[in-house]
Protein backbone atom coordinates (compact mmCIF):
# COMPACT_ATOMS: atom_id res chain seq x y z
CA UNK A 1 0.00 0.00 0.00
CA UNK A 2 2.72 2.56 0.91
CA UNK A 3 4.22 1.93 -2.28
CA UNK A 4 1.13 2.40 -4.56
CA UNK A 5 0.63 5.58 -2.18
CA UNK A 6 3.52 6.82 -3.32
CA UNK A 7 3.49 6.34 -6.62
CA UNK A 8 0.15 7.87 -6.75
CA UNK A 9 1.53 11.55 -4.80
CA UNK A 10 4.34 11.40 -7.38
CA UNK A 11 2.04 11.48 -10.13
CA UNK A 12 0.31 14.07 -9.24
CA UNK A 13 3.57 15.95 -8.29
CA UNK A 14 4.59 15.62 -11.71
CA UNK A 15 1.42 16.68 -12.93
CA UNK A 16 1.07 19.88 -10.75
CA UNK A 17 4.58 20.73 -11.97
CA UNK A 18 3.99 23.42 -14.70
CA UNK A 19 6.42 26.59 -15.22
CA UNK A 20 4.71 30.15 -15.12
CA UNK A 21 2.42 29.12 -12.14
CA UNK A 22 2.68 31.70 -9.30
CA UNK A 23 1.64 30.60 -5.33
CA UNK A 24 -1.73 32.37 -4.77
CA UNK A 25 -0.05 34.29 -2.11
CA UNK A 26 -1.57 38.43 -2.09
CA UNK A 27 1.67 40.33 -3.17
CA UNK A 28 2.12 43.61 -5.11
CA UNK A 29 4.92 41.92 -7.41
CA UNK A 30 2.62 39.80 -9.39
CA UNK A 31 -0.07 41.33 -10.79
CA UNK A 32 -2.05 39.01 -13.32
CA UNK A 33 -0.12 36.01 -13.09
CA UNK A 34 -1.38 32.54 -13.44
CA UNK A 35 -1.45 31.27 -9.95
CA UNK A 36 -1.90 27.55 -9.14
CA UNK A 37 -4.67 26.11 -7.34
CA UNK A 38 -4.09 25.08 -3.43
CA UNK A 39 -6.83 22.43 -3.13
CA UNK A 40 -4.32 19.58 -5.33
CA UNK A 41 -1.73 20.50 -2.76
CA UNK A 42 -3.73 20.07 0.32
CA UNK A 43 -5.16 17.19 -0.65
CA UNK A 44 -1.65 15.20 -1.57
CA UNK A 45 -0.67 16.96 2.01
CA UNK A 46 -3.66 15.10 3.65
CA UNK A 47 -2.91 11.81 1.38
CA UNK A 48 1.00 11.56 3.06
CA UNK A 49 -1.07 12.14 6.41
CA UNK A 50 -3.52 9.02 6.19
CA UNK A 51 -0.59 6.93 4.83
CA UNK A 52 1.80 7.85 7.45
CA UNK A 53 -1.08 6.91 9.79
CA UNK A 54 -2.08 3.57 7.49
CA UNK A 55 1.54 2.73 7.64
CA UNK A 56 2.07 3.28 11.56
CA UNK A 57 -1.40 1.03 12.21
CA UNK A 58 -0.12 -1.65 9.70
CA UNK A 59 3.56 -2.10 11.68
CA UNK A 60 1.55 -2.13 14.81
CA UNK A 61 -0.16 -5.13 13.54
CA UNK A 62 2.78 -6.63 12.34
CA UNK A 63 4.25 -6.42 15.96
CA UNK A 64 1.43 -7.92 17.70
CA UNK A 65 1.53 -10.79 15.04
CA UNK A 66 4.65 -11.15 15.26
CA UNK A 67 5.14 -11.14 19.35
CA UNK A 68 1.69 -13.72 19.61
CA UNK A 69 3.54 -15.96 17.00
CA UNK A 70 7.11 -16.30 16.53
CA UNK A 71 6.97 -18.13 12.99
CA UNK A 72 6.77 -17.08 9.64
CA UNK A 73 4.77 -20.67 8.85
CA UNK A 74 1.44 -19.03 6.97
CA UNK A 75 -0.09 -22.59 8.37
CA UNK A 76 1.16 -22.50 11.88
CA UNK A 77 -0.25 -18.59 12.17
CA UNK A 78 -3.55 -20.36 10.89
CA UNK A 79 -3.77 -22.75 13.12
CA UNK A 80 -3.34 -20.71 16.41
CA UNK A 81 -5.44 -18.39 15.34
CA UNK A 82 -8.85 -19.88 13.82
CA UNK A 83 -11.53 -20.41 16.53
Amino acid sequence: MDVMSTGVIAYYVLIASREGLFTPIVSSSVKNGAYSDPVPQAIILTAIVIGFSIQALMLVGVMKLARDNPTLETNEIEKNNTP
